[in-house]
């Protein structure tokens, strides 16, 4: 698995705790799973600039793909598409692709007795402003496009920051286009469960099986007490098709469990695959 992006969260509201950043959690599963690697995650608040340094150092770095959340609304705080178009120093213009989106759903509201009338306001039209060169993305569940750039070899994607839609744009955009990137690659996961052991003794043991193991990422993750260990080892890797996944994970697995029990722990298979 080596194609790899950075996820950019955008909102004060997430940087003072007041919303809880599930949107990063979602997109890195999402992502991991389509076997694209998720190097980094940013949170920024809403402030033009800062939206600005975030893209440009993920540019910085040469990364292939670069997703944003948040920031895409008619509010005075929803600033990124701005932050992004000083980023690339182009210009931010009404995209009439992007406002033919717009109208159209307020038309669908209106349709639905959710609106008086329609009419294009300032806030709604604000939008559809988008940066010079940009493709607007379309929103099944809100207003707001979703926004994509190609910048050099890197693909920029700007989404809602509100779940459902931000969520909906990717599998309908997004996820076809990750898929295409990573050529193939899955990713598969499975854990199993050790007790009576700590971790500071399960160390050396998950050094050993990941040396004799090399395509196999393990991970311990404490969920007990250190006076009464239970630890999940959770296990993963990346490949083009299922049996030779199934046949890493399978051997580092038994590997492993075979370690832990001669040191006097207990092992419990609870096997979780993607």
């Amino acid at each position: 698995m080596n194609q790899q992006m950075e996820i950019i969260c955008i909102g004060n509201e997430l940087l003072i705790g007041k919303t809880l950043n599930t949107n990063a959690h979602w997109m890195a599963r999402r992502t991991t799973s389509l076997g694209v690697i998720v190097k980094r995650i940013t949170v920024v608040g809403d402030e033009v600039n800062e939206v600005a340094s975030a893209v440009h150092e993920a540019l910085e770095r040469e990364t292939k793909l670069i997703i944003t959340t948040g920031g895409l609304g008619p509010t005075f705080d929803d600033k990124t598409l701005e932050g992004i178009a000083k980023a690339l120093n182009r210009k931010l213009d009404v995209n009439e692709k992007a406002l033919k989106m717009v109208k159209e759903k307020y038309e669908t509201y209106f349709k639905e007795g959710r609106m008086e009338r329609v009419e294009l306001t300032p806030p709604r039209v604000k939008m559809a402003a988008l940066p010079e060169g940009a493709e607007p993305l379309s929103n099944p569940v809100g207003t707001a496009p979703g926004v994509m750039i190609k910048v050099d070899g890197t693909f920029l994607i700007a989404l809602p920051g509100v779940p459902p839609e931000m969520e909906a744009i990717f599998d309908e955009a997004v996820a076809p286009l990750l898929k295409k990137q990573a050529g193939n690659v899955t990713f598969f996961e499975a854990s199993i469960y050790a007790d009576g052991i700590m971790e500071s003794a399960l160390a050396p043991l998950i050094d050993q099986v990941m040396h004799d193991n090399p395509h196999v990422y393990i991970k311990s993750h404490p969920k007990g007490e250190e006076r009464k260990p239970h630890i999940e080892i959770h296990f993963s890797t990346t490949a083009k098709d299922s049996k030779t996944a199934k046949n890493r994970l399978g051997k580092a697995i038994v590997q492993l469990s075979e370690l832990v029990q001669k040191s006097g722990g207990k092992i419990k298979l609870q096997k979780k695959k993607q």
